[in-house]
């Protein structure tokens, strides 16, 4: 048996799992970094927990025997794809990044954009007074200096009770949420910006829809820059790259 090592926490990885636990010959493991309390299931192995950098990447991917590695962790999860790229190319093993694009910024759009969740904080207009922060539970403490504004911080889980919140309500809920709903939240917050990452994907787009019909800025934190390799924007284009290394393994 070949085997595939997913670096997941994405609803991609999630799908991908699914359809690669079928290949011929090929056992897929999973590894999550173990930040969200209540994954979705997996199909195939499940590794839980961060390896803690590129030389304990190294390590795993020899221990373990890995052949195939495939990246399908969130757009903004930077430093675990850098080790990603380092660990495959020292092991000398194929390695895939599947990156959903991310979103196109069109003629009716307001939005504000930023290079980083920090630089988001000084970016919002003084005007607004109440702010929607769709940016995970972990990167909220920077918005704790905004002591005169109100915000609606939305998460899958809550933030650890250490980290320093703004004013405002936490609202636990995970996606995909429909274009009726993100207005219906808009409107009952009488929420004025949004400060969203740039992830891309169907699943939180509606939002962005929202604000537009709203006419709301969005201040929008873009992606930092990826590894160089062999990089898909979808689970087919992955399943099909996995197949070709995965018969290639099976011949040699």
């Amino acid at each position: 048996m070949k085997r595939l090592l997913i670096l997941g926490g994405t609803g991609d990885a999630v799908r991908l799992a699914s359809l690669a636990i079928d290949l011929p010959g090929l056992a897929v493991i999973t590894s999550l970094a173990g930040r969200t309390i209540a994954p979705k299931a997996l199909a195939g192995a499940v590794r839980i927990g961060g390896f803690g950098g590129e030389v304990s990447l190294v390590e795993y991917l020899q221990t373990e025997n890995i052949d195939l590695l495939i990246d399908a962790t969130h757009p903004f999860a930077a430093r675990i794809s850098g080790n990603a790229a380092g660990a495959a190319t020292r092991v000398g093993i194929p390695r895939l990044m599947l990156i959903r694009p991310g979103w196109v910024r069109s003629d009716l759009d307001d939005w504000i954009e930023v290079e980083s969740v920090e630089a988001a904080v000084g970016a919002i207009p003084t005007r607004v007074e109440r702010i929607f922060l769709t940016i995970g539970r972990q990167q909220l403490a920077p918005f704790a200096s905004l002591a005169d504004k109100w915000c609606l911080m939305r998460s899958i889980d809550p933030p650890d009770p250490i980290i320093p919140l703004p004013p405002g309500e936490l609202l636990l809920d995970r996606g995909p949420f429909s274009l009726e709903q993100e207005l219906q939240l808009l409107r009952d917050y009488r929420i004025q910006a949004i400060v969203s990452k740039n992830s891309g994907g169907d699943a939180t787009y509606a939002k962005i829809i929202a604000a537009r019909e709203l006419g709301l800025p969005v201040i929008m934190v873009q992606r930092s820059i990826v590894p160089e390799g062999d990089r898909v924007g979808d689970v087919l284009g992955a399943m099909k790259w996995l197949r070709e290394r995965n018969s290639n393994l099976m011949r040699s």
